[in-house]
């Protein structure tokens, strides 16, 4: 990006078209959250328990324990090699399985699907840590709106899928397959060309006007959320000529970003051009302040490089930058990374039993729960992103209590899927949505502002190695041991359950750790007070000298 000024139009424009793509990527890559979609054609086929079924979900979710790779490759690869390596891998994964399930070539042995399976899964890793990491370094200075609005959009991902798939294929899950395995490919290769890192704001006006930016962002993807939400609820056996106007209506609005960077550009000539005429008819009367102030600042720089190499001295304390062995020795971490295995395990747990807790509960159509879980996901992601923001720059109130407060909003819906009332599952797939949703939104920038941004490429991948254990503990183990436990053998292999005993002590276990989660946050919150308190001081200084500076 040396062609470019970072005061230059043209910079402007790639910076704002590159988080677009970026947008557009994480739209794609929450693929790995579809499992229900097809799981019950693999149990069919392949003739599988629920246990087996449910071991290969954990497969998926074993992928991105190998994210450790993508972690560290963030540190040595460009944005770019990552997505070109996500989305390959993706197309190999997702791409098998489609063979299989269209019955293009015989089902394949269960290990060699768990392989597949675990390639899929690993995929999203690459894109997910290219993404990420690149875009918190761009938008430092607000962290909280770039997580939401890019996990926000993993959450849509799933909807965005299941609606399209419904609409074009008729629920088909080898047409599914073959959507995941193309389409994240042809989305990297777009953004190849304008995803990279770029220097971050360095004034409070850039910080404003990447705040308005984002609020931008934020109304296109709840704008994007709510279509999809009234279509799954009012639309009803839709004709052809309707599932292809939603369709398109759907495309549209995820193009419509780019309105941004178009905008961005327009704005930035404009003022270039005011510039240089103010340039050319006062230049006599310039003197020597810019000039000054350079040199200051070439003055300070042996003084903060002293400084810089007097802290390398000293352990860090919690807030500054970390390397990767001193994260691990931090307690503050193993707080954030058990409690983190709380919400987001639980989650998973759901999420890849979807399928068959609404069947055993007596729903023929479970594809109105995924899509409930994926479209409010996406409501707790964002709007978790911006409020913790908000509340950080308002009054230093610390990320990790908007955790806690999900995770007992969690608990709550647990004990409802437990109890198995009327219309209680649609309660409870909204609220896990919600909760799993403010988990991984808010941890993000979380991780980012305890342990800082130099290493945060792999310490963000070890905290994703909640992912893979989580849905070992909750899924493959608890949920697959149990439902077998209620289940009865049907002819020719496998097994069904049908009832709200299926699942109820799995809901029980899962409130009962969301619990023992929110106790853990709430410590963090506590340990991590003063960190909070000096973002909180630091920003509001900024801003006073800014206004000074303006009088």
């Amino acid at each position: 990006m040396g062609m470019f000024q970072t005061s230059s139009p043209s910079f402007t424009a790639v910076k704002w078209l590159g988080f677009v793509t970026a947008v557009w990527v994480q739209a794609i890559s929450g693929n790995n959250y579809t499992f229900s979609n097809y799981s019950d054609a693999l149990k069919t086929l392949m003739n599988l328990t629920q246990l087996q079924l449910n071991n290969l979900s954990v497969a998926k979710d074993v992928g991105k324990a190998f994210g450790l790779l993508a972690g560290l490759a963030s540190d040595r690869f460009s944005t770019p090699v990552l997505l070109l390596i996500g989305s390959i891998e993706g197309l190999i994964g997702y791409g098998v399985q489609w063979l299989v399930v269209s019955r293009r070539i015989q089902p394949l042995s269960y290990w060699q699907m768990c392989i597949f399976l675990c390639l899929g899964g690993n995929s999203t890793t690459w894109m997910n840590t290219a993404v990420l990491v690149t875009c918190i370094r761009n938008f430092r200075r607000n962290r909280g709106p770039v997580s939401g609005i890019l996990k926000g959009y993993v959450g849509l991902s799933t909807a965005i899928f299941t609606d399209l798939c419904t609409a074009l294929f008729a629920e088909d899950p080898a047409s599914f397959l073959l959507m995941l395995a193309l389409v994240p490919l042809a989305v990297c290769l777009a953004a190849v060309f304008f995803l990279r890192e770029v220097p971050p704001s360095s004034s409070a006006s850039e910080e404003k006007e990447e705040s308005k930016y984002f609020s931008v962002f934020s109304v296109v993807a709840v704008v994007v959320a709510v279509y999809l939400l009234v279509y799954d609820v009012v639309v009803k056996n839709p004709s052809r000529a309707l599932s292809l106007g939603f369709s398109v209506i759907l495309l549209i609005l995820l193009a419509s970003p780019l309105g941004v960077p178009v905008y961005s550009l327009a704005q930035s000539w404009a003022l270039n051009r005011g510039k240089n005429k103010q340039d050319i008819e006062g230049r006599a009367q310039v003197h020597e302040p810019l000039l000054s102030e350079a040199t200051g600042e070439d003055e300070a720089k042996p003084v903060v490089q002293q400084a810089a190499a007097e802290e390398v001295k000293r352990k860090p304390v919690i807030g500054e930058e970390h390397t990767i062995l001193e994260t691990l020795w931090s307690l503050d971490f193993w707080i954030l990374f058990v409690s983190f295995l709380c919400g987001v395990g639980t989650g998973l747990a759901v999420m890849n039993n979807m399928g068959q807790i609404g069947l055993a509960l007596g729903y023929a159509d479970v594809s109105i729960f995924v899509s409930l879980t994926s479209i409010w996901g996406f409501f707790g992601r964002i709007l978790s992103g911006s409020i913790s923001e908000y509340y950080l720059k308002k009054a230093g109130i610390p990320r990790p209590l908007w955790n806690a407060a999900s995770q007992i909003l969690m608990a709550v819906g647990y004990i409802l899927m437990a109890i198995a009332l009327p219309g209680s599952l649609y309660i409870g797939a909204i609220v896990v949505g919600i909760c799993y949703g403010v988990r991984l939104a808010v941890s993000v920038p979380t991780a980012s502002e305890l342990f800082g941004l130099k290493y945060f490429g792999l310490i963000y991948n070890i905290l994703i190695l909640n992912l893979p254990l989580g849905s070992f503990l909750f899924s493959g183990l608890l949920a697959g041991l149990l439902y077998d436990a209620e289940a009865t053998p049907t002819p020719g292999g496998g097994n069904t359950c049908v009832g709200a005993h299926c699942y109820r002590n799995v809901f029980i276990i899962m409130a009962i750790a969301c619990i023992v989660g929110f106790g853990l946050d709430v410590v963090l919150s506590i340990r991590t007070k003063q960190v909070y308190n000096k973002i909180y001081t630091s920003r509001k200084q900024k801003k006073l000298a800014a206004a000074a500076n303006l009088q």
